[in-house]
């Protein structure tokens, strides 16, 4: 009788005598319901991210038109689509240090406000040079925007939902690259001198939009424990988590990381063991570092390359250059079938939204990066048999349109959103800022390098060469995630730093910290959710 009250009651935290913990573990317990208020904060922070995906999808079409008027060559059009993400970097590598000294909130506004500028100078550019300027102050918006709004997800969010919130960013990124698409056939029958010029223009709401939205934002708590205002956190984490015990637990942790003592309860106190704006932190992060450390740096670097190695920006941005390949000939048309790619990469982000704090991080991911291996060769197939035949294939063109919206859609739902979320969720607090930008960096980066050179890749290896060249990408990057990454789902951030340490050898701590939990019972009931820390203790020694 006594077991059968333990079961039915998922509130019970104790083993009843003589029954083991891995009964009690596989009692089914309620799990907890989403916080609204962290919910609506992950959103508006969140909606930075359009910024980025706008520019991406509004620049796939309107480089056709800008390419008429101003009479670009290949290289110059490749140049003019992807310097925005080279020019982010100046954003992100300057966007870690400005969230330190003015708070990850108002770091947003500075993110939508530089956009903002960006938006007006390319919608009245009257030069390549006068775009390209233009370009350059929306890329220090970009970077700002990628950034923070995942570091500010990941702070705010309870562990039960670190997952979902956190792949927010991705979400806006694919509905960004939608709207870019829209506006790109919305504006395509203007005259050719105003449809471009509106299409950049008009990503000025956006910008407002965020800067309203940020009002009504809390500050990280990480943040306000960092700059010694308890007081302020905590009042935040009681919004934000899923009950109060969690929220003293949280702010207990942050307080250990950043060097006040458990005992001090203050709603104002003077931070004097860790240096609150991030000097040193850059010589932590990249030359001496702890091999916890290291690790976590590799694995958020590895993702971010790979995310973007893969080719992913190269079909968003050319997708009229890929289909007018497959033999899609009308501009309609190929306008049409974009705003197809950017619906498939909007709805299948959903899968990835709702998932990942159910499924975890690594299978998700190791399916997603299988897709696009898959999709990857075939439409590099289909490409190689269109560019070899004399007649138009209606099958092969069918099968080419197929594969790039598989392609997207893995994409979507595993690889695009889990690299920000990973990345953001792994670095310990006091690296977390400046890990991040180094993430944002590489991507950017990467993503520069390989939609300035899609054009001439392309003419020098065939469009179906430089689709065979992703494929393999990818599989390197399956090989890389399968080795490398452990699965983080459901960790608290504090208590991260346990399965990191070696690259090869992660598996076995994975196993004991399991083990450990099942023994404490504090596993949710076999749905692969770790309430808290492990032990009840958090070890904050590499932390």
């Amino acid at each position: 009788m006594a077991e059968q009250k333990a079961m039915a009651d998922p509130n019970l935290n104790v083993v009843p005598p003589g029954k083991s913990p891995v009964e009690d573990v596989e009692a089914p317990k309620k799990r907890p319901p989403r916080n609204k208020y962290a919910f609506a904060c992950a959103i508006l922070a969140s909606m930075t991210s359009i910024l980025l995906g706008y520019d991406i999808g509004v620049m796939s079409g309107a480089a056709i038109y800008i390419k008429k008027e101003l009479h670009l060559n290949d290289v110059e059009v490749e140049v003019l689509v992807g310097i925005i993400n080279l020019y982010s970097l100046l954003g992100s590598a300057v966007a870690g240090r400005t969230s330190d000294w003015v708070g990850r909130r108002y770091t947003m506004v500075i993110a939508g406000a530089i956009f903002f500028v960006g938006a007006i100078l390319m919608g009245f550019a009257t030069s390549y040079a006068f775009l390209m300027f233009g370009r350059f102050v929306a890329g220090i918006g970009v970077g700002y925007a990628l950034m923070i709004a995942p570091v500010y997800t990941a702070e705010v969010s309870p562990a039960s939902a670190r997952g979902f919130l956190t792949s927010f960013p991705e979400v806006f990124i694919n509905s960004g690259v939608l709207l870019g698409y829209v506006s790109n056939y919305a504006f395509s029958k203007l005259p050719t001198n105003l449809g471009w010029r509106f299409m950049l223009g008009i990503g000025v709401i956006p910008s407002v939009l965020l800067a309203l939205g940020v009002l009504a934002m809390p500050e990280s708590p990480r943040w306000l424990v960092m700059q010694g205002r308890l007081g302020d956190a905590k009042r935040v984490l009681q919004r934000t988590s899923d009950s109060s015990e969690e929220a003293d637990l949280r702010l207990a942790e942050i307080k250990a990381a950043a060097g006040i003592p458990d005992t001090c309860n203050d709603d104002v106190v003077i931070v004097t063991r860790q240096k609150s704006h991030g000097e040193g932190v850059w010589r932590e992060l990249l030359l001496h570092p702890t091999p916890a450390v290291r690790h976590v740096l590799i694995a958020a670097v590895g993702i971010h390359f790979f995310q973007q190695a893969s080719g992913i920006d190269a079909v968003v941005l050319y997708s009229p250059h890929i289909f007018d390949k497959a033999g899609v000939k009308s501009s309609d048309h190929k306008l049409l079938a974009t705003i197809a790619v950017g619906f498939c990469k909007t709805i299948f982000i959903l899968v990835s939204t709702f998932f990942l704090d159910r499924v975890g991080r690594r299978p998700l991911l190791l399916a997603s990066v299988a897709g696009m291996i898959l999709s990857l060769t075939i439409l590099g197939c289909g490409l190689t048999i269109i560019d070899h035949s004399s007649e138009k294939l209606m099958w092969a063109i069918g099968l080419c349109i197929a594969m790039t919206l598989t392609f997207v859609a893995s994409f979507s739902m595993g690889l695009g959103p889990i690299a920000w979320v990973y990345s953001s969720e792994i670095f310990p607090l006091r690296l977390r800022a400046q890990g991040a930008s180094i993430g944002v960096g590489v991507n950017r980066a990467t993503s520069g390098l390989i939609t300035m050179t899609f054009l001439s890749l392309s003419k020098g290896i065939t469009i179906g060469g430089a689709f065979f060249l992703y494929a393999a990408v990818a599989a390197v990057a399956w090989a890389f995630f399968f080795t490398v990454l452990p699965e983080t789902q459901g960790r608290t951030l504090e208590d991260m730093q346990g399965l990191f340490g070696s690259l090869t050898g992660w598996r076995s701590v994975a196993r004991k910290l399991k083990m450990e939990v099942v023994e404490d019972g504090k596993s949710d009931g076999g749905k692969g959710y770790v309430q808290l820390a492990t032990n009840g203790h958090t070890d904050l020694k590499q932390i």
